[in-house]
């Protein structure tokens, strides 16, 4: 073994932090009879020779030993290597030959790496025979990776899925046999003309086979690559088989067995080839382990099919088995933060689960339920329930019972995910939890929020908040501990002036401001000075002052709040501040183009500068050009086609086209399809793969209201 090796001149070639000396130390490490040894080679591997996916030199010297080490049956940990090859070649399960981009490297290194991986490329399929030969292996963790890297040869698919099919009755591995289940589903997905033949192999599976958990991985890849062969009624066929798995013990008496929230988990299905915990036996019954990672691939599959989705994960929800019940929970999140849909029947569900002992699923349900703003309704009263028994304060944590306060040892206090979502459904019930949470030394950074969706109800926090802010030192933590409060008093502005009250509070904050954090007190203090309006008259004086102040955003808030404490007077004073600003920075000048727009008319002074805006290059100071022309000059024709334009192009743009869409009536008529046609899309206009935010559901029914309102005073349907 490693002949040759010390004839390479390791130290010219590179890695990922430089020459490559330690190569043939990694190399040999792979093939010790040390576990750890083994361990740091593998992570030295991919941590310099491979790192991040490239490829250098020393990356391509590498790949003759690696062969050599797989085809040694005396080298343990054989399957790690495998999955190396098929890494460096660009053949790892879900990648495309030769994926990657480095364009943002100049044109010489860029030719360079893509030579090389290339060349990678090429080496690894050379080997063809040899991993064809690695199906039979001994060791089955060699034989789990070898059919993904079969994939990568679309020349030979054909001979791979024949290959494949004759294996699979022949395969003892529980694991290996999945492997063998998805290979051939990812082949049909590179090779559409095997989607019918292989679509048809593997529904006969899914029909036929004795293992449950082999017919479900079979649907769950016939729903991926060959929709078109699934039954026709796939959820009652799905809980049947999950039915059928039937699970050991509940996991209530081994905490270590049930699943907690995935790291950075966004409630999206992953692949079938990374289980969440490997079987480390084979046979059907490890399909058992398997039944929450089988069917997050089937739900990923399955898509926009959200009916047979919901049916699914609702007969999951029902389960005895916890911890069926808590991966249901998370991925009932995935799929309301993807799909629009009728959910009642789930969300109640989920909030049934707030009641159950075992910490982990009530921090899940709770976690769920916290993202989804009014979809939470059906589970109102099982939250209140739950926000009577929960802690008043408490460090996050899987096994942390929801706090009305969370404790974060690095940052400041926020809500619980009960009292957030109680407010956004404008439960009175929420408001004990909130005025604690407010009487605490640090309020929590987010209970403005809160407290400007409860809406009216909240007004009896008023006089909470006066003497909070009335009490409050004046020293460099002022801003720490009034921003939650002046922004709940802006929240609450538009309620019958019941902020009104709390102008001379909010006054001693604007006076006062300390050097520390001095700007944003100010912007904070101004716009709530601007919500509450003409009833702040006595601050006119003050934030006349701070007109001139050299802080952009500052002027700007101020400007803004006098125009909304003296509509109509006061724009020969704040439109030139307004116009000065627009030449700023971007984040200053949308916040001055969006200031213009609520002066209207009265700033039509600045009609040629909010025009030479609609041409600049950011996108978003486009859009709020082009909704401020609309608003100061009332002609719609050089909106439109910019308000088009960056639906189009901006998806998070949508909202504001739309409300601003519904504003012009039937002037914004050229909208209508794009309205129409997102009022009948099933997926939320920012549903991203990988990733989500807490407010994304929020945001797309606002959408959705807008879309409505907008289409309904063009003539459409307002549905």
């Amino acid at each position: 073994m490693f002949t040759g090796l010390h004839e390479i001149d390791w130290a010219s070639m590179t890695h990922a932090y430089g020459p490559a000396t330690e190569v043939p130390d990694l190399l040999r490490g792979l093939a010790s009879d040390d576990p750890r040894e083994r361990e740091a080679a593998a992570d030295g591997m991919y941590g310099a020779v491979h790192h991040q996916g490239d490829v250098y030199d020393s990356t391509l010297a590498c790949i003759p030993f690696l062969f050599e080490l797989v085809t040694d049956g005396g080298v343990q940990d054989r399957g790690v290597i495998v999955g190396l090859l098929a890494s460096i070649g660009g053949m790892d399960i879900g990648g495309d030959d030769l994926e990657g981009d480095k364009t943002d490297l100049p044109d010489a290194e860029e030719a360079e790496w893509r030579a090389n991986y290339a060349m990678a490329h090429a080496a690894v399929r050379a080997g063809a025979d040899i991993f064809l030969a690695l199906l039979t292996d001994p060791d089955p963790d060699v034989r789990r990776e070898v059919p993904p890297v079969l994939t990568a040869w679309p020349d030979h698919a054909a001979r791979t899925f024949a290959v494949l099919r004759e294996r699979l009755p022949a395969e003892p591995d529980f694991e290996a046999r999945m492997a063998v289940v998805e290979a051939v589903s990812t082949l049909a997905l590179r090779i559409p003309e095997l989607s019918g033949t292989v679509g048809g192999w593997l529904a006969g599976l899914a029909a036929a086979h004795q293992d449950p958990a082999l017919r479900l991985a079979a649907l769950a890849q016939v729903a991926r690559c060959a929709p078109g062969a699934l039954p026709a009624d796939i959820a009652a066929a799905v809980c049947a088989l999950l039915a059928a798995m039937q699970p050991g013990p509940d996991p209530a008496t081994e905490p270590e067995a049930s699943p907690a929230a995935p790291s950075g988990f966004i409630g999206e299905p992953g692949q079938l080839g990374n289980p969440r915990e490997s079987p480390a036996h084979a046979g059907s019954g490890a399909g058992v382990l398997w039944a929450g990672d089988l069917l997050r691939t089937l739900q990923s599959a399955l898509g926009d099919r959200t009916g047979d989705r919901a049916s699914i994960l609702a007969d999951q929800l029902r389960s005895a088995h916890r911890d069926r019940r808590i991966d249901a929970v998370w991925m009932t999140g995935g799929l309301l933060r993807g799909w629009r849909g009728q959910y009642e029947e789930l969300v109640e569900l989920v909030g049934q689960q707030l009641s159950d002992p075992e910490p982990r699923l009530t921090a899940a349900a709770a976690s769920v339920l916290e993202d989804l703003d009014t979809l939470a309704g059906p589970a109102a009263d099982a939250l209140a329930r739950c926000l009577d028994d929960a802690p008043r304060s408490s460090e996050p944590g899987p096994r942390a019972l929801p706090p009305w306060v969370r404790q974060w040892p690095d940052g400041r206090p926020t809500l619980g995910p009960a009292p957030k979502s109680l407010a956004r459904l404008g439960d009175r019930r929420v408001l004990p939890a909130l005025a604690w949470a407010l009487e605490q030394p640090e309020p929590p950074r987010d209970i403005a929020h809160a407290i400007g969706a409860l809406g009216e109800p909240g007004t009896s926090l008023v006089p909470l908040l006066r003497r909070r802010l009335r009490e409050a030192p004046l020293d460099e933590r002022l801003y720490d501990r009034c921003d939650p409060l002046l922004s709940a008093v802006a929240a609450l502005a538009g309620y019958a002036d019941a902020a009104a009250p709390a102008v001379p509070e909010v006054l001693r904050i604007l006076r006062n401001a300390p050097a520390g954090h001095r700007e944003w007190t100010l912007l904070t203090a101004a716009r709530a000075l601007g919500r509450i309006g003409p009833a702040a008259l006595e601050a006119v004086p003050d934030l006349t002052v701070l007109l001139e102040d050299p802080s952009h955003c500052t002027a700007i808030a101020a400007a803004s709040a006098l125009w909304r404490i003296e509509p109509g007077t006061g724009a020969d004073a704040v439109l030139p501040v307004l116009q000065r600003h627009i030449a700023g920075p971007v984040r200053s000048a949308r916040a001055a183009v969006q200031a213009i727009a609520e002066l209207g008319p009265a700033a039509v002074s600045a009609r040629p500068r909010l025009r030479g805006l609609l041409t600049v290059s950011d996108p978003w100071l486009r859009l709020d050009a082009a909704v401020a022309l609309w608003r100061v000059t009332g002609d719609c024709t050089a909106a439109v086609p910019v308000l088009r334009a960056s639906w189009r192009e901006n998806a998070h743009s949508r909202r504001d086209v739309a409300r601003c869409a519904a504003q012009m009536g039937p002037a914004a008529a050229g909208l209508g399809p794009l309205l129409a046609r997102e009022l009948a899309a099933a997926r939320r206009h920012n549903h991203a793969e990988g990733g989500y935010g807490g407010h994304d559901i929020a945001a797309d029914l606002r959408l959705l209201e807008y879309c409505r309102d907008a289409l309904s005073r063009l003539g459409g349907p307002g549905v």
